[in-house]
Parts: structure tokens; sequence; C-alpha cells
């Protein structure tokens, strides 16, 4: 009896991310004017992103669809609140632009390097061998810091435009928070272009590679 075709659309992790698009769509509507309900939702779909992984290791139901579904959402999400904050402070609109074209462009780089090397035996570059980056890529808690604090910066960003909170140190609490974050925004950026570069001359080696076996195959 043939086995039963699996639908991976189905797949649990998978369900989670859908349900993950739909709340940063509610969050992308009521951001102009329900902070509250905006960060709910915002929120919520960020904490999903945790569980989904988890799911997916639990029911052994990873899956490339999955992974692109996950990065995708991760970025969109940045992308939506990004635009929001452009509104909200019309005047650093160039550098919310840039941090979005950032984060963006560097992880579709890192994303399609990583479907494309596969489980090809060439040698590529690899940042963890750094020993800063071998921290960043294999520490957990730093990892989970960068990017609390990353997302912390904007958030905080967003919510000053609501609330400034109570005050500490002689300023509100959101702008104090925005204020002690920003660093590691910055930091996180630099690591995402340094993260793009590596990844785009991956995909140059896979090409030469690419090449270099079109054209023995040609001469054979």
């Amino acid at each position: 009896m043939a086995e039963a075709e699996e639908n991976v659309f189905l797949f649990v992790p998978n369900i989670i991310g859908f349900a993950r698009v739909i709340l940063a769509i509610i969050a992308f509507y009521f951001m102009p004017t329900n902070c509250v309900l905006a960060c709910t939702c915002y929120i919520v779909s960020a904490l999903l992103d945790a569980v989904d992984g988890h799911a997916a290791r639990h029911f052994n139901q990873s899956t490339k669809f999955g992974a692109m579904l996950d990065q995708l959402t991760d970025r969109a999400g940045t992308a939506g609140l990004m635009m929001t904050l452009a509104t909200f402070y019309p005047h650093y609109t160039f550098w919310f632009q840039i941090s979005m074209i950032i984060d963006v462009t560097c992880h579709w780089f890192y994303l399609h390097t990583v479907t494309l090397q596969g489980k090809k035996s060439h040698k590529f570059i690899d940042m963890s061998e750094n020993p800063i980056m071998h921290v960043y890529y294999t520490n957990k808690t730093v990892l989970f810091l960068m990017c609390a604090g990353n997302e912390a910066f904007y958030a905080a960003l967003y919510v000053m435009n609501f609330f400034t909170g109570p005050t500490v140190l002689g300023v509100g609490l959101f702008k104090l928070i925005a204020i002690l974050t920003m660093p590691v925004a910055v930091i996180k950026a630099g690591i995402s272009v340094i993260h793009g570069i590596v990844a785009s001359m991956n995909i140059a080696i896979i090409d030469v590679n690419e090449r270099a076996a079109e054209r023995a195959s040609k001469q054979e």
C-alpha cells in the first residue's frame, strides 16, 4: 500500500508560522492608532518564533518551507515596524530605510546561500571561525541579548510615540531604553552587513564551482 503523501503546509510548526503572519498583519493595521493592541499582537508573533522551532524538533517536522516562512515573517515584521516608525519620526526616515534594507537584503543573501550550499563539500567562507563572530554564532545568550536589544530599541521608539513612561534618571523610561539599546542595534546591523557580504562571497564561490564543472563536462 502506497504511503500517504505528507502535506508540509499542515505541519504543526508551519501552522504556527501562519498564525504568526496573521498576528503580524493585525499588528500592522493597528500600529498607527492602537499601541497596546499592536504591541500585543507583535510580541505574541515574536514569541511564537521560538515555539515553532521547538515544535519542528518535537514532531520531527523541520522543513525548508518552514525555515523560509520563519525568516520572511521576521523580516516582514521588522519592515512593517520600520515603515510605521518612519511616519512617527520623518526626520529619521533615511536611517529607518537603511536599517530595513540591511535587515532584508543580508538575511535574503544568507538564506539563499544556505539553500544553494545544501550538502555540497565545497570550501565556503565560515565567519564562525573568527573569534568574535564565533561567540555571536555559538553563544545562545549573546545571540539572544543581541536580538532582544535590537527589538527593544525599535519597540521603545514605537511606544515613545504614545507613552513617555515613568521618569528614570531625568528621562522617560522608553526613551532611556532606546538610548541604552541603540548601540546594540547599531552593532547588530554591522554584523548583518558582514553576514551579507560573506554570504555574497559564498554565492560567488558556488558560481565559480558550477562554471568550472560546466566547462569540465564540455571538455569530456
